[in-house]
């Protein structure tokens, strides 16, 4: 007798003999003779009491179909046969028409649903194929049915889903310094320790691709200055070598000597050493510059996972003031502001300037020439982007000035917003680790579900009850997953697991990576705080004070429970201000359909990004920067404050050094600057016009604007999905 029975995806449930009534009744009353009760009946338990235990789907319907052949009804039999047949077609209809919109090349948000990726090409189009028919995998074998029905009812968000069978982690900060003196092996070749600044920068781009294709988030680089600079003085010994073999004199008490900026000049009037030093920096400059163009065109050309994306890559300097590491910030800037190629803005690395009083920030600060610099090229190429490490969360006690390595206590982030530095398990750094993985919460639909409690009280009441059961849910769906990811052998990761994560060395004779993974943070994020405010109380954070204490009064409750789940799981999670893109599409549109097209809520095609104040609400800068900084400090996982400035700002640094000053001022620690770029697709020509429809350069008419997304530039807005499309277009500036 059938007890239970296995169904097409997998799961397991009990024998239901109504199912097979019900199918057979359909079949018989597509025929002139219609309902037969008794037939129905008999091969219902004929079925029921033949059968096996255990039975998949399969096994019942053709036990079914041999029941109707040997019966009289052989009409019912080829009705029931023509309707499986359907039914399977239906299954199938959803992922062939997905497939067809693949291969078609049309745009929508499946193919657009990350704008770094071109899922037009044939990489990028087997990469769409393998995500797309991965995410049905997940929800059947690996989520809880619990889980699976948050995703299904819009309240959660698994993100890098089609990830997550092969246990690869989000991102991580690339302890470069390993790789540039001990060289590495990947597993598919071999790479010896830099000598000179050429081989140094190539190393940092091979160090971030090839880890690019071991994880499915982004790949950083803490200290890019300090990682660097001792190949600047290796490379000025050079060129010192090759003036002995000149002039054949030893110049071996020139390769120390003390060197105070390395800043080209003419030779004119000089002689002896100084000469031959000055030939040599002037020799050196050149080099660094060279060796960081090329950083910045390999990190625009070279592509990894599968072939269809750049690496999703991110440098932090700025804080290194010996004289070697002024020359690789000072040539880094430089040459970010010449451009790539003819002149374009580079979309990668994304670049964030460290700001610290006392070493970058202020006039009397060694590196503030440098600090300006960063501005005027921020100015022009949008990056780059600012990380206050002053902020009260950003500091690190073991912090000294005079301490060669304390860039090990300097935060660093990463991608759009991603925040690793506190650690319970492990060393206070962002050095080494990453995010393991995160998920996102739908504020808005949980809002939206008490909007018709008629007490204000009452209604705020539900909203934290239904939060609190999505935010355990979300705990545990992460700390699963981290049971997964954990089980990974350290050999599937040949480059992350034997250099780059922290602790890893650990794992020589093991066969998982469960020693090391706790490092990493599990984030849960948050999105479209200010639609909930509206659901819930009329209006949003960014236009009244009693919304934005009850903004700030939710998200502290959620970083509160955050740090109970950290007790409970024994994880590092955090609090993720979440930078959504092809989800914030998603969200309101499902939404929409359930509660209809509600001012301020659901009439827009996005839901505003994390805690922000809506793109389309008109208030001042420093009014945003009130509103938003009190939020940076509750979302230690990742969070960014943007401006958006009116016309040319090439010639307006100034603009830009005022939203560091409110950074400072305000204790935020991550922002940006948005402004006008215009970008022709033929030949690349780049200006600020506010309207321009005609390149002057070649007459195109392909002009397209070149804008950030979620923190990360894009070279053609073709890529954007409609809902970040329509947040674009409604962006105000910000005076």
């Amino acid at each position: 007798m059938i007890q239970t029975v296995v169904k097409r995806d997998g799961r397991i449930v009990g024998f239901n003999e109504e199912k097979i009534m019900a199918a057979v009744r359909k079949a018989m009353l597509h025929t002139e003779q219609g309902e037969d009760a008794t037939l129905i009946r008999r091969i219902t338990d004929y079925v029921s009491c033949q059968g096996k235990e255990q039975m998949t789907v399969e096994e019942i319907q053709d036990m079914v179909e041999v029941e109707l052949m040997k019966s009289s009804r052989k009409e019912v039999a080829k009705g029931y046969i023509a309707y499986r047949d359907q039914r399977s077609i239906a299954r199938k209809a959803k992922t062939r028409d997905m497939f067809l919109e693949i291969i078609e090349t049309k745009s929508n948000d499946v193919t657009r649903e990350n704008a770094n990726m071109n899922a037009d090409t044939p990489a990028g189009m087997m990469m769409k194929f393998a995500s797309e028919t991965t995410k049905p995998f997940v929800d059947d074998y690996l989520l809880i049915p619990e889980v699976k029905e948050a995703v299904r009812l819009n309240y959660l968000h698994i993100h890098d889903k089609d990830y997550y069978p092969t246990k690869s982690l989000t991102c991580v900060q690339h302890p470069l310094d390993k790789i540039l003196q001990n060289g590495f092996n990947a597993g598919h070749g071999e790479s010896r320790p830099a000598k000179r600044i050429e081989t140094a920068s190539m190393l940092g781009c091979i160090s971030l691709e090839t880890a690019q294709n071991e994880m499915h988030g982004g790949q950083s680089i803490p200290a890019f200055d300090f990682y660097l600079a001792p190949f600047v003085r290796k490379s000025f010994i050079e060129e010192v070598r090759v003036l002995e073999q000149i002039n054949a004199q030893n110049y071996s008490h020139l390769y120390e000597i003390e060197i105070t900026d390395y800043l080209p000049k003419p030779l004119d009037g000089l002689t002896g050493d100084e000469r031959m030093v000055q030939h040599a920096i002037n020799r050196t400059v050149g080099r660094v510059h060279q060796a960081m163009e090329a950083f910045i065109h390999n990190m625009n050309t070279i592509h990894s996972r599968g072939g269809n994306q750049v690496v999703f890559s991110s440098i932090n300097y700025g804080t290194d003031t010996s004289a070697e590491g002024r020359c690789i910030i000072r040539e880094l800037l430089n040459s970010t502001y010449e451009g790539v190629g003819g002149g374009v803005t580079a979309i990668f690395p994304i670049q964030i300037w460290k700001k610290k009083r006392g070493v970058s920030y202020l006039p009397e600060d060694r590196n503030y020439d440098l600090y300006k610099l960063a501005c005027k090229v921020s100015a022009r190429r949008f990056f780059p982007n600012f990380l206050n490490l002053d902020a009260t969360f950003n500091q690190h006690e073991d912090w000294q000035a005079d301490d060669p390595r304390r860039f090990e206590y300097e935060v660093a982030t990463m991608g759009c917003r991603t925040r690793v530095f506190e650690n319970r398990y492990g060393k206070k750094t962002s050095i080494g680790r990453g995010n393991l993985s995160f998920s996102t919460l739908n504020l808005v639909r949980i809002a939206l579900e008490c909007r018709n409690v008629e007490d204000e009280k009452e209604r705020i009441d539900c909203f934290y009850k239904k939060l609190n059961q999505m935010l355990e849910l979300a705990a545990l769906q992460l700390h699963r997953r981290f049971e997964f990811q954990k089980t990974a052998a350290p050999k599937q990761f040949p480059l992350l697991m034997s250099v780059l994560w922290e602790g890893c060395e650990q794992l020589a004779n093991e066969n998982t990576i469960e020693k090391v993974i706790n490092q990493g943070t599990l984030g849960i994020g948050f999105i479209g705080l200010a639609e909930a405010l509206v659901a819930l109380i009329g209006k949003h954070h960014g236009e009244d004070e009693q919304a934005q204490k009850l903004g700030l009064d939710i998200i502290t409750y959620v970083r509160n429970r955050v740090n109970d789940f950290s007790e409970q799981y024994q994880h590092n999670y955090s609090v993720l201000a979440t930078p959504a893109e092809g989800l914030a599409g998603r969200f309101t549109r499902c939404d929409r359909k359930d509660f209809g097209s509600i001012a301020g809520i659901t009439d827009r095609e996005y839901y505003t990004n994390s805690n922000h104040v809506p793109v389309y609400y008109k208030c001042s800068a420093h009014q945003k920067a009130k509103i938003e900084a009190p939020y940076h400090d509750l979302t230690r996982g990742g969070h960014i404050f943007y401006v958006e400035i009116d016309g040319d700002a090439t010639h307006n640094p100034e603009a830009i050094m005022t939203v560091v000053d409110m950074m400072d001022k305000y204790n935020m620690g991550y922002s940006s600057v948005n402004h006008n770029r215009n970008r022709c697709l033929k030949c690349g020509y780049e200006n600020s016009s506010a309207t321009i429809t005609e390149c002057p350069k070649c007459g195109s008419n392909e002009i397209d604007r070149l804008q950030r997304i979620t923190g990360y530039l894009v070279g053609t807005t073709d890529r954007w999905n409609s809902a970040k499309l329509a947040e674009l277009n409604d962006r105000v500036i910000h005076e």
